[in-house]
């Protein structure tokens, strides 16, 4: 896969208000913990992950992905009649219909010519919405286009420690497909992607490539038990495995690509999961991860926004500069993983 035209024009971000440490989390568990002889501080240093933002209650997906998409077009100096097309890619939406992006679309005021709709891939959305857009705008579809995302993880947080506390029957053992759920956090991110232009000097999208692993979708699955409430069940330790199993091979078919190797590669943008992934992922991957950019102790995993605020947050701290290469790595349950490669030339 590769693109000759697509910019990767301005990238925003909105965080919630409320820091919700691990600690915080463990102490509403404490008879939990109590009885299962668990040691306080388990949760951030099996994780990595210190603190996590959550929205103030009732904030809706499309809320925070509006908060995200209104800042790119400040930053990008867009009027709302310029935008061609609206992608909403978070596994949290607003509701099952209509799509997400409608209301994101109303509240931004863009225009009746522009094209929207959902695209929702587990943690993978936002890279695949990347994908999507830079199709368009390199077969001349559309000029330009607004990707968005709002992941808003306290519904499952609370749910999963409300039957935490309520469930008599936990081990030790049975207690950790729970863990995955309370490293998630909620944020919102948003990417103007536009046809490039000689005199832009922002970074491009130039080469990328995906694998699936789908024998193992049974690993982490999401869904709704009692009405509204929502309880994920992870296989943390497999997923892991198999996860990296499947971004080696992702891995092995983008760094074949000439200009793509490890040492033609400056920084590296990762899906943040937690640390022990991180490990992992940069060992098997023979990667040095000096050069992996992490949002992970102070974010937690935000979902689909977690690989590209990353990314937003290097350029924003001046990590990834003009002259450099970086490349973006998703990986979703299902398991799905995609690589893309981004050239910041000027």
């Amino acid at each position: 896969m590769h693109y000759s035209q697509v910019c990767l024009h301005t990238f925003g971000y909105a965080l919630p208000p409320r820091k919700v440490s691990s600690a915080d989390l463990e102490q509403r568990l404490a008879s939990v913990y109590e009885r299962l002889k668990l040691p306080l501080g388990r949760l951030e240093m099996m994780s990595g992950i210190k603190e996590r933002r959550f929205w103030e209650p009732g904030t809706r997906p499309s809320q925070g992905a509006i908060l995200a998409g209104r800042k790119v077009m400040e930053q990008a100096d867009l009027g709302a009649e310029q935008i061609d097309c609206l992608i909403f890619t978070s596994v949290s939406r607003d509701m099952m219909e209509p799509a997400t992006a409608s209301f994101v679309h109303d509240s931004l005021g863009l225009s009746a010519n522009c094209l929207l709709f959902d695209l929702s891939n587990a943690c993978l959305g936002f890279l695949d919405g990347m994908v999507v857009l830079a199709n368009m705008i390199e077969l001349g579809q559309v000029k330009n286009g607004l990707l968005v995302a709002g992941e808003t993880a306290e519904e499952l947080v609370e749910s999963t420690i409300a039957a935490l506390l309520t469930d008599t029957t936990l081990t030790r053992k049975t207690i950790k497909p729970a863990f995955a759920s309370l490293t998630i956090g909620s944020g919102s991110v948003a990417l103007y992607m536009c046809r490039a232009e000689p005199e832009m000097t922002q970074p491009r999208l130039i080469h990328g490539c995906w694998r699936a692993n789908t024998t193992h979708s049974n690993l982490c699955q999401g869904s709704q038990q009692g009405g509204a409430t929502t309880i994920m069940n992870t296989d943390s330790e497999t997923l892991l495995r198999r996860g990296v199993e499947t971004a080696l091979m992702t891995w092995q078919a983008f760094s074949a690509e000439p200009g793509w190797h490890p040492a033609d590669i400056d920084n590296y943008c990762c899906h943040q999961v937690g640390s022990a992934h991180a490990r992992l992922l940069f060992e098997s991957l023979g990667l040095d991860a000096t050069k992996n950019f992490e949002t992970l102790p102070f974010l937690g995993n935000v979902g689909s926004v977690s690989a590209p605020i990353t990314m937003a947050m290097a350029i924003e701290q001046k990590v990834f500069l003009p002259g450099q290469r970086a490349a973006i790595l998703g990986i979703g349950s299902g398991i799905n993983c995609l690589m893309l490669g981004i050239d910041w030339g000027k």
